[in-house]
């Protein structure tokens, strides 16, 4: 009768067959700062807005290497996206221990998959409330996988979460063919912070203080740039226009955001 009667562990069941605890963990995803991911010819690249809990504290770190051929960044509760890093890190090495060469995008992402569906089927469990978006090369080429809270995982040709992400994903769906066949890296991230600056309010510029990047390719191992390194890159979008009316309150939005969720 009352939601509250049904939202007190992830193993309860609504009348509605809802769980509320995992829509819960995914509405932390929601409130967190945008980021997103596009996959090119040869390369995938990650963009995310890097939010202060105050003006008291630095940024929180939205991009993580993985390994030399994967990445992530994340939207929800820093402390879970940790977590989950560190596991992705110890799969990638023990593989390159055993078999010395590097694990497959689809297996790693397998992997946290199967991770997080324990914390959504085990009485005092919880869902792991962030998204993380897996940019990675293997043999197959370049991938971008989005992993839920839920733990279902998705391979995208592009993907964007966090508030105010619809913007975003409205600028991918209208270059999503486009992407497949860039070969320049240079243009893949201009295409992405064109992108994510749409989720932005329309009085806020995207600065070196306030977006970060990671990048890999065939022949390119993860790389990050934050601060004054990608400076280059918000010069190649200098004078153009945003495309995303990001000026209107977003309903992802949630409510007010806490210092963990970024």
């Amino acid at each position: 009768m009352y939601r509250n009667q049904y939202d007190n562990d992830v193993t309860v069941w609504s009348p509605q067959g809802r769980i509320h605890q995992i829509e819960y963990a995914m509405e932390a995803v929601k409130q967190g700062a945008a980021t997103l991911g596009i996959k090119g010819k040869n390369h995938s690249v990650l963009v995310a807005l890097k939010r202060a809990s105050s003006d008291l504290s630095s940024h929180q770190k939205k991009v993580i290497p993985i390994d030399d051929h994967a990445g992530i960044s994340i939207a929800g509760l820093t402390s879970d996206a940790r977590i989950l890093s560190r596991f992705m890190r110890t799969e990638c090495l023990n593989h390159r221990y055993i078999y010395g060469s590097p694990l497959s995008i689809s297996r790693l992402v397998s992997s946290v998959g199967d991770k997080a569906q324990t914390g959504t089927q085990i009485m005092g469990r919880r869902p792991y409330g962030v998204g993380l978006l897996v940019a990675g090369v293997d043999e197959a080429g370049p991938h971008i996988y989005y992993i839920c809270p839920s733990s279902n995982f998705y391979e995208c040709k592009c993907m964007a979460i966090g508030a105010r992400s619809q913007s975003a994903r409205t600028y991918l769906e209208r270059h999503k063919d486009e992407f497949k066949e860039v070969e320049d890296l240079g243009e893949l991230i201009a295409h992405a912070l064109r992108a994510l600056r749409d989720c932005l309010p329309n009085d806020n510029e995207l600065t070196t203080k306030n977006v970060s990047v990671g990048y890999v390719g065939r022949d390119v191992e993860f790389t990050m740039k934050d601060d004054e390194d990608v400076e280059e890159y918000l010069k190649m979008i200098e004078g153009d226009e945003k495309k995303g009316g990001s000026g209107s309150a977003d309903p992802e939005q949630g409510a007010e955001e806490t210092m963990e969720t970024q």
